[in-house]
């Protein structure tokens, strides 16, 4: 784990493990509108673009490169930032996994990878930082699911398995969490996000849907803020978020 920013503060810490360029990055740049310290995590890739962006709205950015698949280094993750930034008010899963193979061509390795990626590093992320909120008695944890938490599709075995152990966990967690004070939810992305990586990885569906038919990464971080903020006498589990063109 490398560490990139670093600072002390006195603001309120949402630690968002998978940021990356585009829901990542949103909902970190949402949570900084509202004043909050960014604790930026992913396994690799430049985090130095999403610092300066958080850090011109005004608050303070913490980037660290740390494998949320990995127990040792999560653990190592949490009790960094608790120990020399302060309490994780808020944490954020967001790592994705979305890989597309027929049955027969998904490896073991492969269905195993996304697995981790997927449901052990939610459970990993989940269970260390809830350790820590339980103490204090409240704080927010969010998973980000997708259309393959609740249904599963053709080529995508591998992606619906490890999102619907994902939503399971995060049910659970719920249930034994939310009656001491921590709100837990989960978020089906069901529909395409508007960013390179969707438009590469589905040239052809994406290009059908139109300007309108892909969900924007600023649009959806405003659910994760609305999430959060919620009182504790009407907090929501899931929250379904998909574009006004989407057949469900």
């Amino acid at each position: 784990m490398s560490q990139e920013t670093a600072r002390s503060h006195n603001a309120p810490i949402v630690l968002i493990v998978g940021a990356g360029d585009h829901l990542g990055s949103a909902i970190a740049r949402r949570f900084a509108h509202e004043g909050y310290h960014i604790v930026a995590t992913r396994r690799r890739g430049d985090l130095s673009r999403l610092v300066r962006e958080v850090e011109s709205l005004g608050p303070k950015a913490t980037a660290l490169h740390s494998d949320a698949r990995d127990e040792q280094q999560v653990c190592d993750l949490v009790q960094q930032v608790e120990a020399t930034l302060g309490p994780i008010e808020v944490a954020v899963f967001n790592v994705g996994g979305n890989v597309r193979f027929g049955i027969t061509e998904t490896t073991t390795q492969v269905y195993r990878k996304v697995w981790e990626m997927c449901a052990l590093a939610g459970f990993l992320v989940g269970r260390e930082v809830a350790a820590r909120m339980l103490e204090r008695g409240h704080g927010t944890l969010l998973f980000t699911g997708a259309s393959a938490s609740v249904k599963g599709n053709s080529g995508f075995a591998a992606f619906a398995g490890g999102k619907h152990a994902l939503r399971a966990l995060a049910q659970s967690m719920a249930r034994e969490l939310a009656p001491q004070g921590i709100h837990v939810a989960h978020v089906i992305v069901d529909g395409l996000m508007k960013n390179d990586s969707t438009r590469e990885f589905l040239p052809e569906l994406f290009a059908s849907k139109g300007e309108d038919g892909v969900i924007s990464p600023d649009d959806l971080a405003e659910v994760y803020w609305q999430l959060h903020r919620q009182p504790r006498n009407a907090w929501t589990f899931e929250q379904d978020i998909r574009p006004f063109s989407e057949p469900w």
